[in-house]
């Protein structure tokens, strides 16, 4: 299939090398598409690395990995520190300055076990991903994929902190194929590897300047008053009927009232749309895997739906 949308290229990509893990897909499309940053929860295991690695050969962009642990120190993210001593009149003079590397050249950037990151390394790095500065300086970081394992006892893992875990406006929760129960994909990954074992190459598909032109077409992608009224709608009826509150969910105004709008749009954009229709709501599905309570997530297809089809009803006559 050719297309000159980037994005359904980059689909197609993905959907060559690994079968199954839709949510995890879409979540990284959406990603790129807003430019905004990644929350992947999931077991080893769960394509999170590899599909991440796809995105960034595909579109030729520079990718950094790196797993993070509990002795993480900041230059082992930013690039390398080089101390150097200097002789003038006056005496010797010790200076320190930083080579670039890291997240600080990188275009995608994936980190894995971000939950095991010392507090100080943490906050600085979430800090230059929200600002996308180093100081004063711009870096090319179109968007961060932060993984981590569940938060179970066998992972010896804690969660990020609300407010950390808020930074991420896309949050997904992986799950394998043999959990899933997806025994049909299960069937489609054996023939893959069966017929080719070895790691398959990825193909170029897409360039930077492409993204960049299709991104700026991204604000130009209209929100109609009935799509800003079904937001709000699927807010309330979050609020109202599924009693969610400031002690068992995540529902901040900066994510479903701002940043929401910019994930809606770019599931439109990916669909070639210029202008969003209540199915673009679906969106909204990939970003609150870890903001509102596991029973209510579980039904956030049926919720979406739910008040997609309130502004389907027709009105009763008087």
């Amino acid at each position: 299939m050719s297309t000159t949308n980037p994005y359904v290229a980059l689909k197609e990509e993905m959907d060559n090398l690994v079968i199954g893990h839709e949510d995890v897909k879409m979540s990284l499309l959406l990603g790129i598409i807003s430019r905004e940053h990644v929350y992947i929860e999931g077991p080893p295991g769960t394509a999170k690395t590899m599909l991440s690695e796809i995105i960034s050969g595909a579109a030729q962009l520079q990718f950094f990995f790196y797993q993070l642990h509990r002795d993480t120190r900041l230059s082992e993210l930013i690039g390398d520190l080089v101390i150097s001593k200097e002789t003038t009149d006056e005496g010797e003079i010790i200076k320190q300055k930083i080579v670039k590397g890291g997240i600080l050249t990188a275009e995608i950037c994936l980190l894995d076990d971000i939950s095991r990151a010392p507090g100080e390394s943490l906050n600085v790095l979430l800090r230059i991903l929200n600002e996308r500065k180093f100081f004063k300086e711009s870096i090319p970081l179109l968007t961060a994929i932060a993984t981590s394992n569940p938060t179970a006892d066998e992972y010896y893992n804690e969660p990020l902190d609300p407010a950390n875990l808020d930074r991420f406006i896309l949050q997904i929760n992986a799950k394998g194929l043999s959990y899933g129960r997806k025994w049909d994909q299960a069937s489609e990954v054996i023939k893959l590897y069966s017929k080719n074992p070895d790691r398959h190459e990825i193909p170029k598909r897409v360039t930077r300047e492409l993204l960049d032109t299709y991104y700026k077409k991204l604000n130009s992608v209209k929100i109609p008053k009935e799509i800003q009224d079904l937001l709000k709608n699927f807010v309330i009826t979050l609020i109202e009927k599924y009693g969610l509150n400031e002690t068992n969910s995540l529902i901040s105004d900066r994510t479903f009232f701002v940043k929401s709008l910019k994930i809606i749009r770019s599931y439109a954009l990916l669909h070639d749309r210029k202008s969003c229709i209540p199915e673009d709501l679906k969106a909204l599905r990939y970003m609150t895997a870890f903001r509102l309570p596991e029973e209510v997530y579980a039904k956030i297809d049926e919720i979406i739906e739910e008040v997609i089809s309130q502004k389907k009803k027709p009105k009763k006559s008087s």
